[in-house]
This record gives structure tokens, sequence and C-alpha cells, in this order.
């Protein structure tokens, strides 16, 4: 069965616009999705409705089983989430999640310090966005709610920390995929004056958005600077009582904080010595020394958090029997709450994962990549490529896809351009799919920093999206100086002196 070809036509973007205009308009996140899946099935097999259905009905098994085995990616994420899930639950019957509320309400002062809590975290948990958003939304949560912080903040504070972190860190899932990529570049260019890691960390520096996006949340949480939807939710979450969750539940006499910060710790420790694990035997197996960085290059992710995941639930499950809290009915009660609580995530996964193949057969990414002229200056390079990533990744719900269509890209543009200009090529690319992915609504991580924050998925991208652009505006700038003066120092203070500006003009219109 072959399929028609969209590589060079501006109708493989069709699905993937579709989606997103009507998850956008309707707020109804399955059924956009399902209108832009239909509708991709049928244009890439020319209206043929049973053809259309077999290639569906293939791209949804292959989520969990392929012509290579079970897709132990796919089906691990999906236990990690599960198992989130009851120990979520575990903690909240428990009084886990209660007490340490009671405790933070002792020590943090007002919704200033628990907003800066929860930004603060990803300075911990910052070895892989799935993971950040997850645990620190279920150690975040019952704070923010304590203080009548709105789910909608809360979720963005997640999403706008966990991508960013990730990519200017060598030392996590993204740095180390990325470290890869730029090996396999410098050698085709044969570049041999600074390494993949040297160079990792130089374009770091140069990434504009990432950095400036994480500013963004610590002025946000410390400046309560609200912009769009996000003033109505957290007037709504101002006025409201204590939201629902963080009292379901909840013993509140018997609650123990250790109860949530072993498990917690537990999880962190436990999915970090996996990683090392797993990269170790690939190492090993390749034959090659083991060292921190080659083991998250070559770590199995989803079978990481899966142990940590198990590991932390086993954690918690010892404290409640030590300590007495919670009968062996409720107990088990938890298990269903708890998987009853991500099928949410898990369907909304499910469905972009199918329309990110979609959009992969329509090849979508392709088409965008030829979008840019060979006659344009070469100063225009890092903004422009900026911008066509932030397209893609925004199209695609993909940042790694994103990087390994874009990255080659934009190495030989910038190599035939003006050899100078690779990294701040590089760069920009990075830069603009993880703004690309925070404007999503199919994005994995934007999906997961809703579930993590346990709010609306729309609601989340609604109130994420003026940020995002307020950011992407100011790096777009940045990218242009840095483009015509090749000075990462130059880029770096447009794109500051521009985000300032724009939060001053933005906050005088609001007052």
């Amino acid at each position: 069965m072959s399929l028609i070809d969209y590589s060079n036509s501006a109708w493989s973007l069709l699905p993937a616009l579709l989606a997103l205009l009507l998850a956008i308009s309707t707020r109804r996140v399955i059924f956009s999705l399902s209108v832009g899946i239909i509708v991709g099935a049928l244009m890439i097999n020319n209206g043929e409705i049973v053809n259309s259905f077999t290639h569906l009905k293939n791209n949804v098994l292959s989520l969990i089983y392929n012509e290579e085995g079970i897709n132990a990616n796919n089906v691990n994420i999906i236990l990690f989430l599960v198992l989130l899930g009851i120990l979520t639950a575990l903690l909240s019957v428990s009084g886990s999640n209660q007490a340490f509320a009671n405790w933070a309400q002792q020590h943090i002062k007002g919704r200033r310090g628990a907003k800066l809590m929860a930004a603060g975290l990803v300075f911990f948990t910052f070895i892989d966005d799935y993971f950040h958003s997850l645990a620190v939304g279920a150690i975040a949560r019952p704070v923010t709610d304590r203080f009548k912080v709105s789910r909608a903040k809360l979720a963005y504070i997640l999403d706008s920390t966990a991508a960013p972190m990730c990519v200017l860190m060598p030392i996590s899932s993204w740095g180390a995929y990325i470290i890869t990529l730029i090996a396999g570049l410098l050698a085709t260019y044969g570049i041999t004056h600074y390494s993949p890691l040297g160079a990792f960390i130089e374009m770091s520096a140069m990434n504009f958005y990432a950095i400036f996006s994480i500013m963004m949340v610590f002025i946000v949480a410390y400046f309560s600077f609200d912009l769009g939807s996000m003033v109505a939710f957290e007037q709504q979450a101002s006025k409201s009582s204590i939201q629902e969750t963080t009292e379901q539940n909840s013993d509140h006499s018997t609650g123990s904080v250790r109860n949530l910060i072993l498990p917690i710790v537990t999880l962190i420790v436990a999915t970090i010595a996996m990683m090392m694990y797993t990269g170790y035997q690939a190492l090993n197996a390749d034959g090659k020394p083991f060292s921190v960085l080659g083991a998250f290059e070559n770590t199995t992710v989803g079978i990481s958090l899966v142990v940590g995941g198990i590991s932390a639930l086993v954690v918690a499950t010892i404290c409640i029997l030590v300590s007495r809290l919670i009968d062996v009915r409720s107990y088990f009660q938890s298990y269903t709450i708890g998987a009853k609580s991500m099928l949410g995530a898990i369907t909304i996964l499910f469905f972009a994962w199918t329309i990110n193949a979609i959009v992969s057969d329509m090849q979508t990414g392709k088409y965008l990549s030829t979008l840019v002229a060979d006659s344009i200056n070469p100063a225009f390079l890092p903004v422009i490529l900026f911008i066509l990533g932030a397209g893609m990744a925004f199209s695609t719900g993909t940042s790694w896809g994103t990087f390994g269509i874009m990255l080659p890209i934009a190495a030989v543009m910038a190599a035939n351009a003006d050899p100078a200009l690779l990294l701040p090529c590089l760069s920009a690319v990075m830069a603009g799919a993880v703004c690309g992915d925070h404007c999503s609504p199919i994005s994995d991580t934007t999906i997961l920093s809703s579930t993590g924050a346990q709010c609306n998925h729309m609601d989340h991208v609604t109130s994420q999206l003026p940020y995002a652009i307020t950011v992407a505006a100011a790096s777009a700038i940045g990218y242009l100086v840095l483009g015509f003066t090749q000075s990462a120092l130059f880029g770096f203070s447009a794109t500051a002196i521009t985000l300032t500006l724009l939060i001053f003009i933005f906050r005088k219109r609001n007052h």
C-alpha cells in the first residue's frame, strides 16, 4: 500500500493545523485530534476508506506493538503514568499530601513562596521532562492548592521549566540525545576544534528561549505577572476555597510529611540509578568505558521511570504499613482511584501519538524544512531557523523529532553560508523546538504538565501561550542580533532588553 507523497506540498500541514485550530476553538481535545487523524489518513491514502482504516489500525497498534516487538518506550511511559497515579492516590488517602500542605503553610509564606517552591524544584528533577512534570506536580500540588494558586499556573510552572531546563543540561535525557546528534554533525563536517560536549555547552549559552523561559517563570512566580486567561484563572483560584483534591480522602490527623518525602526521594534516586545502570549496560555491550555523560547518552528512560515508580510505590506501602495509616481495603482502593485518575491523560497521549504518526507519514517536517530559500542573507539564518523550528514542533508536537530533522538541515545551511554561524544556527533550532513544544496542544510534555497539575488540558494550553509568545518574540530579536553580530553576549542582551520592555508594557496595561 503506497502512500501519497506530500513532502513538497503545503497540504502536508492540513491535518496538524486542523487538529490544532479545532482544539483551540472547541476546547475538545479528543474530538479535534480525531478529526486531524481521520483527515490525514484519508489524504495519504487518496480518500480510500478501507486503506485509510487499515493504515490507522496499524498506526494505533504500533504504539504498543510493532515489527520489532513490544513498543517498550510507549508502554513504559503509560506504566509510569499509572504508577504515579497510584502513588499520588496513596499519598492522598494516607494524609501525607495534607501533612505536607500543613507543613508548607507553616514554613512557606504565602502564594509567592508556593509558586517559587514549585519552580525551584526543577533544579533537582531536570533529568527528564516527563519525570519533572509528573513528580513535581505530585509534590507541589498540595502546597499550591493550599495557597490558592490556580492549577493553570502550576501547569505553566511545570511545563515552562521542564523542557527548558532539560535542553540546557548535558546530564539529562534531552542533553544526552542532543549531544549524540551534535557528535554526528561535527564528524560529518570534520570539525575538531571543540568536542560534542563543548559544543553543547556553547549552544546552551545561546539557547535564549530556554534560558528566558525559566527566568520568566520566576518573574511570574515572584511578581504575580499574569497574562491573558491566566488572570481569570488566578482570580478564580484566589476567591475559591482550598481545591477539592487536596482535601479528598485525606486523614488530617495521622498523615506524615516523612511519608511523602521518602517515596519522592526514592522515586528520584531510583530513577537516576536505573538510568545510570541501563546506560552502563549499553556502553558495556558496545565495549565502551563507563562515564556519566556516556551513560545518559545511552540510557533507557522508559524502564528507568518504571523502576523508579515501582520503588517509590514499595516505599510508600512500607511507610503506610509501619505507620498503620489506612486499612487494607482503602489501600487497594487507592490503586483503582490512582489508575482511573490517569485515564484522561493516557487517552490524550494515545491520540497525540497517533496524530504524530500521521504527521510523520504526511512528511510535514520535510515540507517545513524546505521553506528556507538558499539566497537569503546568512545573518538571518538563526532567526529563520528559530521560527521554522518553532513551527515544526508546534505542528508535530515533538521537540525531539524537530531536533532530528532540523539540526542536520541547520548544520548544512550554516556550513554552506557561514561556518561561524554553525553553533548559533543549531542553538536557534533547539530554542525553536522547545518554543513550539510549549505552544502545541498535541505535545506530550504539555499533556503531562496538565496531568501533573491536574489541570484541564486546554486551560493549560491557552494560559501558557501568551507567556511562550512573549519569550519567543524577545528570543527572535536576540537571534536576529546574534546573526548580524555573531556575538552570544549581544544576542543575550538584546533578548533580555526586549523581554524587559515587553513585561513593562504588559504590566502597565494590566494596571
